[in-house]
């Protein structure tokens, strides 16, 4: 039984993921901002564990690891799925407080997550899965702040995976596409007020740029997350793996 701390996990991705684990039957803690969101995700798993996080909040993490200790006793799998994705607007559009607000989520809170869970994950010759977007292997225009902190995330699984491969950690970078939900149908919205497009047209497009004319649904980048912590799985480190139907551009 792999003890599991996946951040965002109360929605989405990190809930699919959160989910395929405790399937499995390991023990997993999730954390998100939302309380309504935890207590939803609390009646879908019985016996999840859930603690309310904003991970730009350092004693947030603080209170997240306390949790850990007394909850999980030590950690096998950290999945950083945590991030916002900030407005939708051109660079010279995008406040300050907004920008600053992407990083400190997506990529310091990351970290903050990251260099406490180090230490436990050691023990255990354990996982890390960071979610990156195909916004970090692309470009993204009108959201430079997401795509700069996914580019992050990339840069961070990699030095990670050098520094923590002599003690047997493997980490890796999911790099999820289009993927169905609430989120996407958000970023849709934000696309089409911009662009003056209607969501299916907005659609139609980002199929043309994808040889595969799917849409991913978070389920599917949970299998993939899971395979990573499998024996075989665990040969892969260092890798941005994407899950995007072969997308050609952002």
């Amino acid at each position: 039984m792999k003890r599991v701390l996946v951040t965002g996990g109360a929605g989405g991705i990190g809930l699919a993921i959160a989910r395929r684990f405790h399937g499995a039957g390991d023990r997993v803690l999730i954390c998100d901002v939302s309380d309504a969101a935890l207590d939803d995700a609390r009646s879908l798993l019985p016996g999840l564990l859930t603690v309310r996080c904003d991970v730009a909040a350092v004693g947030d993490v603080e209170a997240v690891f306390q949790v850990v200790g007394r909850e999980l006793r030590g950690l096998d799998v950290l999945v950083n799925n945590v991030g916002i994705g900030g407005p939708t607007l051109p660079a010279d559009q995008l406040p300050s407080e907004e920008w600053q607000r992407v990083l400190d989520v997506n990529l310091t809170g990351t970290f903050e997550v990251t260099r406490r869970a180090i230490p436990l994950l050691r023990e255990t010759a354990g996982t890390i899965i960071n979610l990156s977007s195909a916004a970090g292997r692309f470009g993204y225009p009108n959201r430079i702040a997401y795509s700069v902190t996914k580019w992050g995330i990339v840069g961070f699984t990699k030095t990670l995976a050098m520094e923590l491969g002599a003690d047997g950690i493997s980490v890796n970078a999911i790099l999820p596409g289009a993927v169905g939900g609430e989120r996407f149908e958000r970023v849709m919205e934000g696309r089409s007020q911009l662009s003056g497009k209607t969501r299916d047209t907005l659609v139609g497009e980002l199929l043309a740029i994808q040889s595969l004319k799917k849409i991913v649904q978070p389920e599917h980048v949970a299998d993939l997350a899971y395979f990573l912590t499998t024996e075989s799985g665990r040969y892969i480190s260092g890798q941005t793996l994407p899950v995007d139907c072969d997308m050609q551009r952002a």
